[in-house]
């Protein structure tokens, strides 16, 4: 299928495709008058190249664990996964942090010592609880 289709399936714009292409993370086919020429094995990739991109990857990222045999591949899936478990705890002490919010009985919360703890400057995220 041409460019335009298989962005279509995608729910992307054409220079979207044509810059993961110059990135080198899904290169398509050409035929002989030289259009690019998508098969359904390429839009798998990038059905996969936009969930990589969903969880944080970047398309050098992408490109290095698209392949099993990528050297920096297990390297760059474990520091992403490292950054989601962080960012899981911060999530997770943001959450506490509002319920408590919901919940506190002083006038102002910068008047309550819970509340203010979760805004010391310098204080790790997840600290507090």
């Amino acid at each position: 299928m041409r460019i335009g289709e298989a962005a279509a399936r995608l729910g992307v714009a054409t220079h979207v495709l044509r810059h993961w292409e110059d990135e080198r993370v899904v290169i398509p086919q050409r035929t002989s008058s030289g259009h690019r020429d998508y098969a359904e094995e390429h839009l798998r990739r990038l059905h996969i190249v936009q969930s990589c991109q969903r969880v944080g990857l970047s398309l050098p990222e992408i490109r290095q664990i698209l392949h099993r045999d990528e050297p920096e591949r297990v390297a760059v899936i474990d520091r992403r996964v490292r950054e989601i478990r962080r960012l899981r705890e911060e999530l997770d002490t943001a959450e506490r942090f509002l319920g408590h919010v919901l919940e506190c009985r002083h006038d102002f919360i910068t008047r309550c010592a819970e509340c203010s703890a979760y805004a010391e400057p310098g204080d790790e995220a997840g600290s507090h609880g």
